[in-house]
């Protein structure tokens, strides 16, 4: 099943003077690992705010298992179905790695039983043990804070799982590390997974590859 299908997608800037993204026409299915490239300036970010619904396109339309995302209550559709993964983790530095999932299940709206659980049994999904959990953003490593991003991305169970150069500030064994999660996201749990990558072997980890250019 195709969670996403772009149709004829543009996005201008500037009152359409600039065109980032040009009648752009892809498919992202469940169960695959997806790596967006391209030089900086190409529309990889972009496409990650459209594909989120934070930014509409301008021409085109995006759909979410077969609806029109424009038409779906934005809200619901991005606290629901869509998890985002920063590069620069946007974790609550002053709270436990436990508390940053809990928050994002509260946040989200949707009813879950006994979150305290579930946001340790996502951490140590990730390779986080409960000692772990227990700290502060501040006391864990870049690597620990990335996985802790992942698990909340995680914490209301969507659909797709949008990252924005995850492994950017990380070591090539720690990188390699978080690719796997996504590839088991993705392979054993169904997730579609969307990432933006300038790293060559971080795209050569996943399944399909969609390079973009100024005109695509």
């Amino acid at each position: 099943m195709s969670s996403f299908i772009l149709k004829d997608l543009c996005y201008s800037y500037d009152n359409k003077q600039r065109e980032i993204i040009s009648h752009m026409n892809y498919e992202f299915k469940d169960n695959k690992v997806y790596s967006i490239v391209g030089k900086s300036g190409a529309g990889k970010t972009t496409l990650l705010s459209l594909l989120s619904g934070l930014a509409k396109p301008t021409q085109g339309s995006i759909l979410f298992d077969g609806k029109d995302i424009s038409k779906l209550n934005s809200c619901k559709y991005r606290s629901n179905f869509i998890g985002v993964v920063f590069q620069s983790f946007n974790l609550l530095p002053h709270l436990t790695a436990i508390e940053n999932v809990i928050l994002s299940m509260d946040i989200s709206g949707k009813k879950i039983l006994n979150k305290k659980e579930k946001a340790l049994e996502l951490l140590n999904s990730v390779g986080l043990d409960e000692t772990t959990a227990n700290r502060r953003i501040l006391k864990l490593s870049g690597g620990e804070q990335q996985r802790v991003a992942i698990a909340r991305a995680l914490s209301y169970d969507p659909a797709v799982i949008l990252a924005d150069e995850p492994t950017g500030n990380l070591d090539v064994e720690t990188e390699n590390s978080i690719i796997k999660i996504f590839q088991k996201l993705a392979h054993d749990h169904g997730k579609c997974i969307i990432l933006v990558t300038h790293s060559p072997e971080v795209a050569n980890m996943c399944d399909v590859v969609y390079k973009l250019s100024s005109k695509n």
